[in-house]
């Protein structure tokens, strides 16, 4: 039925497990579009050998599907259901000097290398002592992230994971749905720390637009100018379109 919503559930993560990897790792990106702060890359992990054991958690869905309030009383339980899970960072100031999607391959990998030092603490006979392999479900059309890898200043990981690309998986697939609500949690939680850290940066807003292009802040940005904080490279002065 059109205009129902779509429930995330195990399909492709099912599918992949099926085909030989040891973990599966969702991604999903939050603050793409935003005119001040960090971009940010949620990953979350379960094992292969689970995935047909596991259920999605109840009222788990694309993050911007569900309210402030909701995300953040689920937010740790998703932590809990993950065999491993974190969320990494570009700042606006590596946004500025590589651009958009360069930075979100960085802050995929930064998560992507969190997780794996995570995995090698879990892992388990069989498979202990050897390196996971791993299959990320990366939300969009396009992987940012392997181009990102060995450049820039990325991290390096143990493996690089099979990259496989889906639109709307932080509406379809559970992983990624869980990745999407930690990844925005945990920068809103930012933007809200930041907004209440210093009084010059109150007029910006950050604790209601999480540094999205609202009236206020655009309004903010023409009256006072951009912050530390702020991508410049983004004429943020002709934002308002």
């Amino acid at each position: 039925m059109s205009g129902q919503r779509v429930r995330p559930s195990l399909d492709l993560e099912g599918q992949l497990a099926a085909q030989g990897c040891t973990y599966i790792v969702g991604l999903d990106e939050v603050g793409r579009g935003a005119l001040a702060g960090p971009v940010m890359v949620g990953a979350a992990a379960i094992p292969a050998k689970s995935v047909s054991d596991l259920v999605v958690p109840a009222g788990l869905a694309d993050s911007k599907m569900l309210s402030a309030t909701k995300r953040e009383s689920m937010v740790e339980s998703l932590k809990a259901w993950s065999a491993a899970w974190a969320v990494g960072a570009a700042s606006n100031q590596e946004i500025d000097e590589w651009g958009i999607v360069p930075a979100l391959g960085l802050a995929a990998l930064r998560a992507l290398q969190r997780v794996e030092e995570q995995l090698a603490v879990r892992a388990e006979s069989p498979d202990e002592g050897r390196k996971p392999v791993l299959a990320a479900i990366l939300d969009g059309p396009h992987d940012y992230i392997s181009p990102a890898a060995n450049t820039l200043n990325a991290p390096a990981l143990s493996v690089l994971p099979r990259v496989t690309t889906q639109i709307k998986a932080d509406a379809s697939c559970a992983s990624v749905a869980c990745a999407s609500v930690i990844a925005k949690v945990t920068r809103d939680r930012l933007m809200v720390e930041l907004a209440g850290s210093d009084p010059a940066l109150v007029p910006y807003d950050w604790a209601h637009n999480k540094g999205y292009g609202s009236p206020q802040h655009l309004a903010a940005i023409e009256e006072l100018g951009p912050t530390a904080y702020h991508r410049v490279s983004w004429h943020l002065t002709s934002s308002r379109s």
